[in-house]
C-alpha cells in the first residue's frame, strides 16, 4: 500500500512515522509513506497556498487550485480506480471507524489531505475527494493528527504488520458495539487484587464462554 499525506506541516509527521509498528511495516516494505509539503506547489516566491474566504469571515482557506495541482502529481499505478481513495480529514466529516478503518486497508492508494487554518474552499469536497473524514466532534488545530490516527488505524491491519495477524481480528469495535474481553497476566494476586478463577482453571470452553459474556 502506498500512502500520500499532503499538509502543510510535514515535520509534524517525523516522529510518530518513525517508531514501533508504523517504522517495522515500513522497513518491511509492507507500506510505504511519503508526507509532502502543500508549499511545494504554492504561488509566488511566498509559495502562498491560501486565500481570504469569499463573503468575508475569520481565518484563511486552502486554495482549491493548489490542492487539486498536488492532487494531480499523483500517478501511482493500480490494479484498478476503486483501489484508490483521496481523502480530506475536516471536523465537518463523516465519523471515523474501524469498520471503515478496515475498508481503507483494502485499498492499494491512498492521499490523504490535512486541512489546516479555517478549512478548505467547499469545492475540494465537492469536486477533488472521494470521502470527507472526521476522528471525532471536537476540533483541532489542523488535519495532521488525524491524519496520523487514520494511518495507524489501517497498518496495523495489514497482514504482516502485527505479531499474529489474530492480533487485529478480534478487538475492540471489529463490529459495532463489540468490546474486548479483560485480559490479566501474572502475579496472580497482587494487593489481594485477584485474576477471576475461570481464567486458571484450563477450561478453555467455559473461558471462551466467559470471554463472550
Amino acid at each position: 500500500m502506498q500512502i500520500d499525506i499532503l499538509t502543510l506541516f510535514p515535520d509534524m509527521f517525523t516522529g510518530p512515522f518513525d517508531a514501533s509498528i508504523i517504522k517495522r511495516a515500513q522497513s518491511k516494505s509492507l507500506i510505504e509513506i511519503e508526507v509532502h509539503d502543500l508549499r511545494k506547489w504554492g504561488e509566488s516566491e511566498r509559495r502562498n497556498v491560501d486565500d481570504r474566504p469569499y463573503g468575508g469571515g475569520p481565518g484563511m482557506l486552502l486554495r482549491i487550485d493548489i490542492l487539486d495541482a498536488a492532487i494531480s502529481n499523483f500517478q501511482f499505478p493500480i490494479s484498478n480506480k476503486n483501489k484508490r481513495k483521496v481523502i480530506l480529514l475536516d471536523a465537518t466529516g463523516k465519523r471515523y471507524t474501524q469498520q471503515k478503518a478496515q475498508e481503507l486497508s483494502k485499498l492499494e492508494h491512498i492521499i490523504l489531505i490535512a486541512g489546516h487554518y479555517e478549512g478548505v474552499d467547499h469545492r475540494v469536497h465537492e469536486y477533488l475527494v472521494d470521502e470527507v473524514i472526521s476522528i471525532g466532534d471536537y476540533v483541532l488545530t489542523g488535519g495532521e493528527i488525524p491524519a496520523m490516527v487514520v494511518v495507524d488505524s489501517i497498518i496495523r491491519l495489514l497482514p504482516g504488520v502485527l505479531g499474529k495477524d489474530e492480533s487485529s481480528t478480534d478487538e475492540s469495535h471489529k463490529e459495532p458495539g463489540y468490546l474486548e474481553y479483560p485480559q490479566y497476566t501474572r502475579p496472580e494476586n497482587y494487593k489481594d487484587w485477584k485474576v477471576p478463577k475461570i481464567l486458571l482453571s484450563g477450561n478453555h470452553k467455559e473461558i471462551e464462554k466467559w470471554r463472550k459474556s
